[in-house]
């Protein structure tokens, strides 16, 4: 077993018997044991009772973090024509047809978001096998197909996180960075739980936020108390 290095001992000893706290105290203990060279990324888990198996059980959605996430977000768009044009105009980093999916087909894949007129989904529906897995299939239910390609360049540049149940029903996703201030980031998880909270589905029965865990991306995680976590402390 590979020893632990002076600052991931310390971070655990730091972390040790914090169970159950509330997201501020989560989130300053995460702030203060962040200590790399680089800004990690604040990362949420939820535990929900579901098994996305089943249609009526999966659970999927988009926010709007109201203090963006801090990641800078590369945005593919299939369109042609004028609104391929729109697409650069926003701020799209690809853009393209026939051309963009023969080069998703050979693996190359430098996007975080991937959006498509619904024109082209005849197109972006062959890169199902390849954009599945990623979660970066464009759907019209999180507004990534759409005509209004713009506005979706926009919002996925400026801080919209899509989020979508696993097969063990976690979701997760990153909600900020280390460096951003303590009341901005849980203003972040709480806009991120509240539209998770919004999703849940028909199927769902008995207690479906089981449990929420806050860590960064390199630290231990830590788990938060619920009520905390949907703004009823």
């Amino acid at each position: 077993m590979a020893k632990l290095g002076k600052r991931a001992k310390a971070a655990r000893e730091a972390f040790a018997g914090k169970e159950n706290i509330s997201v501020q105290e989560a989130i300053e203990l995460i702030k203060a044991n962040a200590k790399t060279k680089f800004d990690q990324t604040v990362e949420i888990a939820m535990n929900l009772g579901v098994d996305p198996r089943h249609a009526d059980q999966m659970v999927r959605g988009v926010v709007s973090l109201p203090n963006g996430t801090g990641k800078d977000v590369r945005v593919a768009v299939f369109a042609r024509g004028p609104k391929a044009e729109e697409a650069l105009a926003a701020g799209a980093d690809i853009v393209g047809a026939e051309d963009l999916m023969e080069t998703v087909q050979s693996g190359k894949i430098e996007f975080d978001r991937c959006i498509a007129t619904p024109d082209m989904m005849p197109i972006v529906g062959r890169l199902g096998k390849v954009l599945g897995p990623r979660n970066l299939m464009p759907n019209p239910k999180v507004g990534t197909v759409t005509m209004d390609v713009a506005q979706a360049v926009k919002d996925a540049k400026g801080g919209q996180v899509q989020f979508k149940a696993e097969k063990a029903g976690v979701v997760h996703a990153g909600v900020g960075k280390a460096s951003f201030d303590a009341a901005k980031l849980r203003e972040n998880v709480l806009a991120f739980v509240d539209a998770v909270t919004k999703a849940k589905p028909s199927g769902a029965k008995g207690n479906y936020l089981k449990s929420i865990s806050l860590s960064s991306s390199m630290g231990p995680g830590v788990k938060v108390n619920v009520e905390s976590a949907t703004g009823n402390e």
